[in-house]
């Protein structure tokens, strides 16, 4: 039997469609909504960005609600701290980042109908290839209710149709910043039932189902949700299950620059998938950049859980070097440590004796995610820059820089570790595919080959 979507309030701008429907009706959306010309997608977003500034107040105590609603299941043991940070609006610059997101897409080169191939077959016989949306969307994530204007900015820039179904720990946020963007949408251009909004929890298994209607679908959450995605549909899913980032410090480190890069990366905003969970340590500088990098970490409040090497050279320091207080807060590393995404104010420390050995590491338990080292060595740097199979990988930089924003996409509708369409942070692009149109004058196939016409195979301008 079937699940209607139905709506927790009436003015929340949320479907009440069985799930069926809203996918045929985004699919049919998604035809319209690639056609429109680039002006008129702009437009579209310059309405929502000015409906979501004027609602700010309303939206916050929306939010506020959630994050009641949240510190109680934390209390009680239901929910993590970590996921608490992650729909939490009102910390400090979040909703004007919501906000700017949407301008900065909307400040894009429109991404449909970009000529990215253009071959001449024969006299008369062109070849060019286009960039096209890729269909109808699919995005289910938990928290974050800033995901809602993200993603349907970068939908509608992009062309494509979505269909959003947010967590129920963001069931405040998520119907007020829907009500928002539905009643904004009706003044445009874009065709209704591009952007849809969902909020049945039980909705979602008849979702997955639709796979002659939805295109792709981006989960945006923990392991847990993402797995459970991945086993539970036939469409393509985009995503990534752990962000188990990594940052190796090679045999010729400079500590300044160690303490920096791990430190942000660690502590930054620890909660997020692009925090560094897992320090690695050349032998050689055990006794002196892994120290201070501790001190630093141990002063912003981190955890740090040591294999034997690491944990034995830094009991063993002068106290110049960590102070009593830090030596004793030191813990000894189990094995699941280097398997585990903390999303806390904890670090895992493993030692290695060569490069080689800390990609092979990194390559055996990371996720794919983003990984980086700290060297001097440009020789180095670059080994380790092939060698590891990450979606991103630095050098002197902390993880934290795995981010669509920061990557000048705008936005991102996910971080992806596949290693087919998109990988690593996606914007525009990453929601793009392409089609092949030949233009010819009563070409025939049977005209070429076995002594007949020969192509010609040549670039041509688009």
């Amino acid at each position: 039997m079937k699940h209607a979507i139905a709506t927790t309030d009436a003015r929340a701008g949320t479907t009440s469609l069985p799930a069926a429907d809203i996918a045929r009706t985004a699919r049919k959306a998604s035809f319209a909504i690639k056609s429109l010309p680039g002006n008129a997608r702009d437009l579209a977003l310059d309405i929502i960005y000015d409906a979501l500034a004027a609602s700010k107040d309303e939206i916050l105590v929306a939010n506020a609600r959630d994050m009641s609603a949240a510190q109680e299941l934390v209390a009680e043991g239901k929910l993590s701290q970590s996921l608490v940070k992650r729909l939490d609006l009102s910390r400090a610059g979040k909703y004007e980042d919501m906000l700017q997101g949407i301008r900065d897409v909307r400040g894009l080169e429109d991404p449909v109908g970009k000529v990215t191939l253009a071959t001449k077959l024969d006299d008369g016989l062109t070849l060019h290839r286009y960039t096209t949306p890729i269909g109808t969307l699919l995005i289910i994530f938990e928290a974050r209710p800033e995901v809602i204007a993200n993603i349907s900015a970068l939908a509608i820039k992009s062309g494509n149709a979505a269909i959003l179904k947010g967590g129920k720990e963001s069931t405040h946020s998520f119907a007020a910043i829907a009500a928002v963007i539905t009643a904004a949408l009706k003044s445009t251009a874009i065709p209704p039932g591009a952007i849809q909004l969902v909020q049945s929890r039980e909705a979602v298994k008849d979702l997955l189902d639709q796979d002659v209607y939805i295109d792709l679908v981006i989960p945006r959450g923990g392991n847990d949700l993402v797995r459970y995605i991945k086993e539970n549909t036939k469409i393509p899913v985009m995503g990534h299950a752990d962000g188990l980032c990594a940052t190796y410090l090679h045999a010729d480190a400079d500590v300044d620059t160690a303490v920096a890069v791990v430190v942000d990366g660690k502590t930054d905003y620890p909660a997020a998938c692009n925090a560094t969970e897992t320090l690695i340590v050349h032998a050689g500088v055990l006794g002196t950049v892994l120290p201070a990098v501790v001190a630093a970490l141990q002063a912003k409040g981190v955890s740090v859980r040591c294999d034997a090497a690491s944990l034995a050279t830094l009991s063993a320091v002068s106290e110049g070097a960590l102070s009593a207080a830090g030596k004793a807060i030191l813990q000894a590393a189990t094995e699941e440590d280097f398997k585990t995404e903390f999303l806390d104010l904890v670090i895992a420390v493993k030692t290695v004796g060569t490069l080689q050995e800390a990609v092979a590491h990194i390559n055996a338990h990371g996720s794919g995610h983003t990984d980086g080292i700290v060297a001097r060595s440009e020789a180095a740097a670059e080994e380790f820059c092939r060698m590891v199979d990450s979606a991103g990988v630095y050098w002197n930089a902390s993880t934290r820089f795995a981010d669509g924003y920061r990557y000048g996409f705008g936005t991102e509708v996910g971080i992806s570790t596949n290693k087919v369409h998109a990988r690593g942070p996606v914007g525009l692009e990453g929601l793009m595919i392409y089609k092949y149109v030949v233009r010819g004058g009563g070409h025939t196939a049977a005209m070429y080959g076995g002594g007949g016409r020969k192509f010609v195979h040549e670039r041509i301008e688009g």
